[in-house]
């Protein structure tokens, strides 16, 4: 399940449907209005492998890895969203939710920075094409 975090602006959740990348979001279909940083992570062990995508840059968080969820910060701008979750989404090693699970990853325009569960050091991987 793709859940978009409460800060997502609603033009970018349209977009991202518009291309049908299945997309929920805190505070509309999940969870509650205003939920706050310390709610979110108990709400996402009570559903079904989610990957939480969120312009919070506190949640790039190394302590933030769980083998039932995954993080992903979106560090671009607000309206740039949609572009960086389906380009995110279109990249092999992170196309499937079980390849997702245990990773809390920060998405920029120059590339992805990714924590693994039990990983002693940070994966840094450019964008191709």
């Amino acid at each position: 399940m793709n859940v978009l975090d409460e800060n997502i602006l609603e033009s970018q959740r349209q977009l991202l449907r518009g291309w049908r990348v299945p997309v929920r979001q805190l505070g509309h279909e999940l969870g509650h209005k205003g939920m706050q940083d310390e709610e979110v992570v108990p709400f996402l062990l009570t559903l079904r492998r989610p990957t939480l995508f969120t312009r919070d840059l506190g949640f790039y968080d190394r302590a933030l890895c769980h083998s039932r969820y995954c993080v992903v910060v979106l560090a671009v701008g607000q309206y740039e969203v949609a572009h960086f979750v389906r380009r995110l989404l279109g990249r092999s090693d992170f196309a499937t939710q079980a390849r997702r699970m245990g990773a809390v990853l920060r998405l920029r325009h120059t590339g992805l920075a990714a924590w693994r569960l039990h990983a002693e050091r940070e994966l840094r991987l450019a964008w191709s094409g």
